[in-house]
């Protein structure tokens, strides 16, 4: 069996949890689409946790309602910049952490679900609802799982000088 290289793993990082984000996140958004009306919503745990079909115009978890085109320009930006990133690191032969090849995967992976839903609908199509925080869904998650682990990450680097 054929070694992998450092630069076709770091292409697995990058591809697999990105894909995996938007594909879940399109499924899970297709799904409660289909399973509720918008602004209705079905209790998992009464008063806790709820699945709520809510239309998002503004960016994750609800905040700057109704910017319009801001919010396709951002994340395209985002996203070439998070590319450009990874691109600058691999012609410099530059190692990129693992951790931050996993980090901006997810990352780019929900900037491109939601970015989907603007262009597509006008709105981002948000569910999970924890009723104390704004309705949510799987690329806002990734989006912030991403941006904590980057962040744990520079965070140990700093401490180690």
């Amino acid at each position: 069996m054929r070694e992998l290289t450092r630069s076709q793993v770091d292409i697995y990082l990058a591809l697999i949890p990105a894909i995996t984000t938007i594909i879940v996140d399109r499924l899970t958004k297709l799904f409660f689409s289909n399973l509720l009306l918008p602004n209705e919503s079905l209790p998992v745990i009464r008063n806790v946790f709820h699945m709520s079909l809510v239309h998002n115009t503004g960016i994750a978890f609800g905040f700057f309602k109704d910017k319009g085109a801001v919010f396709i320009i951002v994340p395209i930006i985002a996203i070439i910049l998070l590319v450009f990133n990874i691109y600058y690191y691999r012609q410099n032969n530059e190692a990129l952490s693992h951790t931050y090849v996993v980090g901006f995967s997810l990352i780019l992976g929900g900037a491109i679900g939601n970015l989907f839903d603007r262009i597509a609908y006008g709105h981002v199509i948000d569910f999970i609802d924890f009723r104390i925080w704004p309705v949510f869904n799987i690329a806002d998650s990734a989006i912030t799982i991403g941006a904590i682990i980057i962040g744990i990450k520079c965070f140990q680097l700093t401490s180690h000088k």
